[in-house]
């Protein structure tokens, strides 16, 4: 098997990619245009869960003329800093405390664009606890036709969410026609560091930030399994920077393609019904669509049939590609990436395609000869990268561990 570093690898049309990421808008990346923002453009959300007008695109915030006149815009957008398939994300400023926050603006007309604003709503809704390491969800607003109304999960007085729900499970539109489109809005904490991606390949390797970013990342997988989430799409590409602090803080982000675990509760009536306070043990709940982004599927993803193990296969992968800076270039986006990857002949193949074809494949960790990988990490990084899940460490064994193996660094 042989791993190749820091190449100008490109994957183009002719490899055999069967790329699965449909996320809802990539992390946002500096640079990204801006010409449409020569005027300020606001987003306003109101207090309640009523139904509040809201000036188109502008987003200038009425409720009747006094309304008006007293209630000034929230939030002023700035600046495009990143755009995806399903929406936009833009750098906003708090007009009241002048704080910078990330709004991502997600068109839900196709039922697919509404699966995915749902699945990252209830995700980050869901968290009764805030983490360091976790993006923060400030809060989320959807808006139609003129109409602005924060959300809140399982609001069965609200008809939009509602027909939003039901679109996502019947998989057909049942909100409304194309000229009245609907759209949410997230607000979350600016990350001014950029993805995991720009922050390592634009400087030089630094070992106390590879232990610290290794710590930060399994303690943020444990904190979401220990919550019943399981992310399914991990990458550097989701991994955002936070340099706030002074030091770089690691923040998980995207959810589209999480799944929350539920567990279930028998309800007075005799009926089953959903109960997130339930404990769940997510190595143990499976899951059958297989998503995320080829480099760091696990292999029991590309059958279909996983449970949460599968998030430390993708950590494991971004893990080793991060400390020894395996790249390659994606030729849609034209960036170089942080991934590992199997070379077969003229085609590089993702480790967890790879080991599905050959489960006795010998994945050779470290790759470079030169490499200041410690024993301890090159021993996580076999079995957090092992075929058969059950031979991975689950996320609080594995934040055990990679503790374990920092003190002794």
């Amino acid at each position: 098997m042989d791993v190749s570093g820091r190449r100008d690898i490109i994957i183009g049309d002719n490899w055999r990619r069967r790329a699965r990421s449909v996320r809802a808008c990539c992390g946002y990346h500096t640079g990204a245009r801006t010409n449409e923002f020569s005027v300020l453009r606001c987003l306003s959300v109101g207090n309640t869960e009523e139904d509040h007008d809201m000036e188109g695109d502008t987003g200038l915030f009425k409720q009747d003329n006094l309304e008006r006149r007293v209630m000034a815009p929230r939030y002023s957008l700035l600046r495009e800093v990143g755009r995806g398939t399903y929406g936009v994300v833009y750098e906003a400023v708090a007009r009241r405390s002048g704080a910078k926050v990330a709004v991502k603006k997600l068109r839900c007309d196709a039922p697919e664009n509404v699966e995915l604003a749902l699945q990252e709503f209830w995700a980050l809704a869901s968290l009764e606890k805030r983490h360091q390491n976790v993006v923060t969800l400030e809060e989320c607003v959807l808006q139609r036709n003129g109409m602005a109304q924060k959300m809140s999960h399982g609001n069965k007085r609200s008809k939009q969410y509602l027909r939003l729900v039901e679109t996502s499970l019947k998989g057909e539109r049942v909100l409304s026609p194309p000229d009245e489109p609907c759209y949410l809005w997230f607000v979350m904490e600016f990350c001014e560091g950029g993805d995991l991606n720009q922050f390592i390949l634009s400087r030089q390797p630094d070992q106390r930030t590879n232990n610290s970013f290794m710590l930060q990342l399994t303690s943020a997988v444990a904190f979401l399994h220990k919550n019943n989430i399981v992310h399914r799409d991990l990458k550097p590409d989701n991994i955002l920077i936070s340099e706030r602090s002074g030091a770089p803080v690691l923040k998980v982000a995207d959810f589209g393609l999480s799944k929350v675990c539920a567990g279930l509760a028998i309800a007075s009536d005799g009926k089953e019904g959903e109960d997130k306070n339930k404990n769940v043990n997510v190595n143990k709940y499976w899951l059958s669509s297989a998503c995320g982004s080829d480099f760091y599927m696990a292999p029991e993803v590309w059958e279909g049939h996983y449970t949460a193990k599968a998030d430390i296969f993708a950590l494991g992968i971004i893990i080793w590609a991060m400390l020894e800076r395996i790249t390659f270039i994606d030729a849609e986006s034209k960036r170089e990436l942080l991934g590992s990857y199997v070379r077969q002949g003229a085609d590089i193949v993702p480790v967890g395609e790879a080991l599905l074809e050959n489960p006795k494949m010998v994945l050779n960790i470290p790759q470079k000869h030169r490499s200041c990988m410690s024993d301890g990490v090159r021993k996580l990084l076999r079995d957090m990268l092992a075929v058969n899940p059950q031979d991975r460490p689950d996320a609080f064994e594995l934040q055990a561990r990679m503790d374990q193996v920092m003190c002794a660094a």
